[in-house]
């Protein structure tokens, strides 16, 4: 009698446990891949070893996509390490946020058109804006805001007529651009792609250059993380491109989306491991912030002289150039970026560059400076709750305690 070997869990890669995840789930090729935007061609070459293990990024989406509850179903490593240990906790605001995106009502123009108005709405989008930007726990906030202003955007682009629906279309866009900053490292990613996408669908019905250059900026970070740089290059490009005409006559905010265009470029570039095309863009980037002058900041994507200071030292750690991401973090004082969630990203990136020359001490002061700038910004960040679960496991002498109370304040269960 033949003995046929049939391999434990354990002993397959990276590929087969995700297929093999998959078929518990009921789930086909083209629908995970598609949660998880890729193309089922590229999942199946996954799957079959043809491709190399996706990076982190990738495998939490797709462990999020199949519900799993910690990365040792993929990675095989014997150790249970939650999902939302990288990816950031649910936040409680999330399930009410969702349902205003994917509940679909059929509305009236009888019923609802005498009860829209748009300078109000306009003006509420503004202030939710503010509110991301200004408040330490900006996505408790932004729970709170979005679910009503989601659906009164969604009733105004529908019973609207003409050129008024252009303007609530346009309006629309912008909620779910804002919308995109929330859902972020949350384990629901397709979400993400789900407001991107609409961003940009509302824009382009808009017709307009701007709406649609924003809405193209939120889609490229998607892409960018997805690891789809080719599309997501093409997409900022192309947007870049709408805009130009405009840029000589039309307000100063089209000029700052144009460059924050080119600083996802150069962010794209680096994550690839481009150096010359990505310092190259974010060079273009940095005159056209220099241009703006010192006091300039863009609502949507912060962009900004300090910005671009930050900017540098992403694309110094993205290329694993330790000196330059610590030349470009001392050439910049966190306190000039407003944004305090922006700021925030900033420490935890300057952490990184401490986490490059193995200094702990550094690494748990800027996360702790950053866990008080702002708290909601550093839960739900990756790279930061990676950093304090290496941090836990060999904390600086002397320091396990503190290590471990910035653990708590993040929200990582011991």
């Amino acid at each position: 009698m033949r003995v046929v070997y049939v391999p434990h869990d354990d002993d397959l890669p990276v590929g087969k446990r995700i297929k093999l995840h998959r078929d518990r789930a009921g789930m086909s090729r083209p629908v995970l891949a598609g949660l998880i935007g890729r193309s089922a061609e590229w999942l199946k070459a996954v799957e079959t070893g043809r491709l190399q293990t996706p990076r982190l990024p990738m495998l939490l989406r797709i462990a999020q996509a199949l519900d799993l509850d910690d990365l040792a179903q993929l990675t095989g490593n014997g150790h249970a390490v939650p999902v939302t240990v990288y990816a950031g906790p649910r936040h409680s605001a999330l399930s009410a946020v969702q349902a205003a995106l994917t509940e679909y009502r059929i509305i009236t123009t009888t019923a609802s058109s005498a009860t829209v108005s748009l300078p109000h709405l306009a003006e509420r989008l503004r202030s939710a804006w503010l509110v991301r930007h200004a408040s330490a726990d900006h996505r408790t906030q932004l729970g709170a805001l979005l679910p009503g202003l989601i659906r009164d955007a969604q009733t105004a682009a529908r019973v609207l007529r003409d050129d008024e629906r252009r303007e609530a279309r346009r309006i629309l866009s912008g909620v779910y651009q804002l919308t995109d900053f929330y859902v972020a490292y949350q384990p629901a990613p397709e979400l993400v792609w789900m407001v991107a996408d609409r961003a940009q669908t509302e824009a382009e019905a808009a017709d307009d250059p701007y709406a649609i250059a924003g809405g193209a900026w939120a889609m490229v970070q998607a892409m960018r993380d997805a690891g789809r740089w080719d599309e997501a290059i093409a997409l900022a490009k192309d947007a870049q491109r709408q805009l130009l005409p405009y840029l000589d006559r039309a307000p100063v905010d089209w000029r700052g989306m144009a460059g924050a265009l080119d600083a996802e470029i150069a962010y794209v570039h680096a994550r690839r491991g481009r150096h010359g095309e990505a310092w190259a863009h974010w060079e273009a980037a940095e005159r056209v912030a220099r241009g703006l002058g010192p006091d300039y900041r863009h609502t949507q994507t912060s962009f900004s002289t300090s910005v671009m200071g930050a900017h540098a030292v992403t694309l110094g750690v993205e290329l694993r150039r330790s000196g330059e991401a610590a030349r470009a973090a001392r050439a910049l004082d966190p306190v000039t970026i407003p944004s305090l969630a922006r700021r925030g990203r900033h420490l935890i990136e300057v952490a990184r560059v401490h986490d490059l020359a193995d200094d702990a001490d550094g690494v748990l002061a800027l996360l702790d400076r950053s866990q008080q700038v702002a708290s909601e910004t550093i839960s739900y960040n990756g790279f930061a709750r990676d950093m304090l679960l290496r941090l836990r496991k060999r904390p600086p002498t002397g320091r396990a305690d503190e290590v471990e109370d910035l653990c708590q304040r993040v929200g990582l269960a011991a």
